[in-house]
């Protein structure tokens, strides 16, 4: 492997344990709980198809008419990764992003879907944000976390995009959450089932094929450029910290619905 991606995969150790082991998941003791986490985890879910989407956009021709922009590898890389986002297969065998296939899960689950939806309307109609967020109530450490991730949208900077997609969005899914949702389906079929297809398909085609994907993509556009690679750790870096400061506002959340 490139060892600037050595590098930045070391010096992310740290966060990535603080979020594999995150107190959040031993708390998720039911539907409720659940329910909860998964209203604030949808704003990662689809700010994450915003960061690919840019991506494709820098990293590729969108325009009419067409010309060749980049390297073929690299939009290869690009366009394959958003296909498998964009359009997979469902439960039902319906292609659908993984965002919908998110919000699918939630409302088997019961989980609130109002507040995500007012969000996207909203901001489709006013491309506002602080609007949206304001007639969603969409909780703090969501907003931060969307706030970031427009941060590094906004920049162009098709390096700063890779490498917070690669390192701070892939492969984050611990064991124990799995075995939680795994004992939930067991208990819960009719109300957890697609919340599971969801995890299961996303560790399938993000966790394994789509990393590599991602890694080769990080590393072809940082090149031998230092000041990239360094900006690219330091970006990764504050995302996975705004992803603990993520999931510890759904800790709070559920711990105080527990009290109530």
């Amino acid at each position: 492997m490139n060892g600037h991606l050595e590098n930045i995969q070391k010096s992310i150790i740290p966060l990535r344990e603080q979020i594999i082991n995150h107190k959040v998941y031993a708390v998720i003791e039911d539907l409720k709980d659940l329910r909860i986490f998964m209203e604030y985890h949808v704003y990662a879910v689809w700010d994450f198809m915003s960061l690919l989407k840019s991506l494709q956009i820098n990293l590729t021709s969108t325009n009419v008419p067409w010309f060749p922009v980049g390297s073929g590898s690299t939009r290869a890389l690009i366009n394959e990764i958003v296909a498998g986002e964009e359009s997979d297969i469902d439960a039902n065998g319906v292609q659908k992003s993984h965002y919908e296939m998110y919000l699918d899960a939630m409302e088997q689950c019961g989980a609130n879907i109002n507040d995500i939806t007012q969000f996207i309307e909203t901001l489709k109609a006013t491309g506002n944000f602080e609007e949206a967020y304001a007639t969603a109530n969409t909780p703090l450490e969501a907003r931060e976390f969307v706030n970031y991730t427009f941060e590094i949208i906004n920049s162009g900077a098709a390096h700063l995009q890779a490498s917070t997609f690669t390192f701070g969005r892939e492969d984050l899914i611990p064991n124990m959450f799995l075995t939680i949702v795994n004992d939930l389906n067991r208990k819960f079929p009719d109300q957890i089932s697609l919340f599971k297809y969801y995890l299961d398909r996303h560790i399938e085609v993000d966790g394994d094929h789509h990393s590599h994907l991602a890694l080769a993509m990080t590393s072809e556009l940082c090149a031998e450029n230092e000041s990239y690679w360094k900006a690219a750790e330091a970006a990764t870096i504050t995302a996975l910290q705004k992803r603990i400061e993520l999931w510890d506002g759904a800790y709070q959340k559920i711990c105080a619905a527990k009290l109530s």
